[in-house]
C-alpha cells in the first residue's frame, strides 16, 4: 500500500505541474465561462438557465481537454523519454504505475469540476439542488472515459509535437461540434447532424439534461459507451502492432 500510495502522490505531483493542464483545463474554460455569460450579450430568454448551461459544457470542455490533452501527450514524453523502459526495469509493478496514473488523472478532473463549479457560483451565483450539484459532478466524471481512452491513442504517436498538434485539433473540433462553445442548434444542419453522434455532444448533454431538471439519456450513455469501446478496441490493436515491429 505504501508503494501505491506514494507512486499516487508521484503522479498527482507531475499533473499539477503540467502546464497544458493548468491553461487548458482550469484557465481557459473559466475565461470562456466568463466572456459568454458575462461579456457578450447571447440574447437568451432565460439568463440564470444558460449560466448553468454553460457552466456545465465548460466543466465537460475542460475534463474533455485534460484526459485527451494531458493525458495524451504526457504519454508520449514518457515513451520518448525511456520513463517507460526504465518502470520496467525498476521493482515497481506494471498495474501499481498504472493505478497510480488512472489516480492522479481522476484526481485532476475532480479538482477541474470543482474550480469550474466554484467559478460558475462565484461569477454568476449559479444556483442548483445539492443532487444537481452532485450527479452533474458524477456523470462529467464518469462520461469522461471515451475521452481518456481516445487521450491513450494520442499517446502512441512518435512525437510529442505531432501528438501536441493532433490533440489540439481533435479537442478543439469536438468541443465546437459537439456544441460546447455555442448551442448546437444555430450551427449549420450537416453539423447538428453529424454533432448529435459525437462523443463530446453526449457528453454534455447529459449534464445539461441534469440542470435542466432530467437526466442523461440512454441514448447519450450508449453512444458514449460505443465510442469508448471503438477507441479501446484501437488502441489495443495499435499496441500490438507497436510491440510486433
Amino acid at each position: 500500500m505504501r508503494i501505491v500510495a506514494m507512486q499516487c502522490k508521484a503522479e498527482m505531483l507531475r499533473i499539477f505541474r503540467n502546464p497544458y493542464y493548468v491553461f487548458w483545463s482550469l484557465l481557459m474554460p473559466i475565461l470562456f465561462y466568463f466572456i459568454f455569460t458575462r461579456v457578450v450579450n447571447t440574447g437568451t430568454d432565460d439568463v440564470s438557465e444558460w449560466q448553468a448551461h454553460y457552466l456545465m459544457s465548460m466543466a465537460a470542455f475542460s475534463v474533455m481537454g485534460s484526459a485527451i490533452m494531458t493525458l495524451g501527450i504526457r504519454l508520449v514524453q514518457e515513451r520518448t523519454q525511456g520513463w517507460n523502459t526504465f518502470i520496467r526495469i525498476t521493482p515497481l509493478p506494471s498495474p501499481v504505475y498504472f493505478a497510480g496514473k488512472m489516480f492522479g488523472q481522476t484526481l485532476m478532473h475532480l479538482f477541474s469540476v470543482i474550480c469550474i463549479f466554484a467559478a460558475g457560483y462565484l461569477i454568476n451565483g449559479v444556483s442548483l439542488t445539492a443532487g444537481q450539484w452532485v450527479l452533474s459532478g458524477v456523470w462529467i466524471l464518469a462520461g469522461s472515459l471515451p475521452f481518456l481512452a481516445l487521450g491513450t491513442l494520442v499517446g502512441f504517436m512518435k512525437r510529442v509535437d505531432t501528438a501536441s498538434g493532433i490533440s489540439n485539433v481533435l479537442y478543439m473540433g469536438l468541443a465546437v461540434a459537439g456544441g460546447m462553445w455555442m448551442p448546437l442548434e444555430i450551427l449549420p444542419k450537416v453539423m447538428q447532424q453529424i454533432g448529435h453522434w459525437l462523443p463530446s455532444y453526449n457528453y454534455g448533454e447529459g449534464a445539461w439534461k441534469i440542470v435542466g431538471g432530467g437526466y442523461p439519456q440512454w441514448s447519450n450513455i450508449l453512444i458514449l459507451l460505443g465510442y469508448l469501446a471503438a477507441f479501446m478496441l484501437l488502441s489495443v490493436y495499435i499496441r500490438k502492432k507497436q510491440e510486433a515491429v
